[in-house]
């Protein structure tokens, strides 16, 4: 009799592995976790990050003897509307966020539009001269702007644009800053194979910039938008020189607010808190679209 064949044994199934909890990352689709002490490290950072504009509120809302008090109290007070009201009363704060508004928005959309271009002209177009070109762009950046204060104010006298807000405006419609940065996100983001298969298509450049090179390079004006109107609405130094107190900016009219022998703290707070709502409701609005952007740019890239 001849002995009966082993029956096939069936492959064992692989032993499942235990979920990593300690928050590696080294599998895909695997949530990282920082730990308790990474939450706690953010949560003081963001309360240290909060307080200057906390304690804004809490000297606007007091009188100027409550802050001469030690230790100053650290809640609200009853005086927010007095104070405001004082505001309107010292300086023309409705007129200044009007021209900072102005100013600040000509100035972000002249910044995004001809950086964009620049950025484009130097990143994915060849030309003569481009490299020596964005040398001397970069190197601008390096002269301290006070050096061109003089012969900018005698420019625009000349041109009788004194205390006018064109003398603001038409001084910041380009950065250095901007240019460079639009080009370094344009290397990264913007395909050469895209430009390619649009000039085969035949289309002219002005029809790439509008059709290809704006919609990729949205996140990144997006950015460049929100740094340049900050910039340009806290920008203090050159319109005080250009403007007066019949035509001021929000920086400028802030300058008038707590006069006398004693300043008053809480009315120049509240003068201050006043022009810093416009940007935070800026930033508010469109803070989570430009994260939102940078994060699917870089995904896509």
């Amino acid at each position: 009799m001849t002995a009966l064949a082993d029956p096939p044994v069936a492959p064992r199934a692989p032993e499942k592995q235990p979920p990593d909890r300690r928050g590696r990352g080294s599998r895909a689709g695997r949530t990282n976790h920082g730990g308790k002490l990474a939450y706690a490290i953010l949560i003081v950072a963001v309360l240290i990050s909060a307080f200057p504009f906390y304690w804004t509120i809490v000297a606007a809302s007091r009188s100027n003897a409550d802050l001469a008090q030690v230790p100053p109290s650290l809640l609200p007070g009853p005086n927010l509307i007095r104070n405001f009201e004082a505001v309107m009363e010292e300086a023309d704060i409705g007129k200044a966020l009007l021209n900072s508004l102005i100013v600040s928005g000509s100035i972000t959309v002249g910044t995004v539009l001809c950086c964009t271009l620049a950025g484009f002209a130097f990143a994915k177009l060849r030309f003569r001269g481009r490299g020596a070109l964005l040398a001397v762009t970069i190197g601008t950046m390096m002269i301290p702007p006070q050096l061109g204060v003089i012969p900018l104010f005698m420019l625009i006298a000349e041109l009788g644009w004194v205390n006018q807000l064109q003398a603001v405006i038409l001084p910041g419609l380009v950065s250095a800053f901007g240019v460079f940065f639009m080009r370094q996100y344009l290397v990264q983001s913007l395909p050469d194979e895209l430009i390619e298969a649009a000039r085969v298509d035949g289309a002219s450049t002005a029809r790439i910039f509008w059709s290809i090179v704006v919609p990729i390079a949205r996140p990144g004006m997006a950015v460049l938008g929100l740094l340049t109107f900050m910039a340009a609405w806290n920008d203090f130094f050159w319109p005080i020189i250009a403007l007066t107190s019949s035509e001021p900016t929000v920086q400028v009219a802030l300058r008038q607010l707590g006069g006398g022998y004693v300043h008053d703290q809480s009315v120049i707070m509240a003068g201050t808190l006043l022009g810093t709502l416009p940007v935070l409701l800026v930033f508010g609005l469109l803070g989570r679209q430009i994260v939102g952007g940078i994060m699917q740019g870089a995904v896509k890239g």
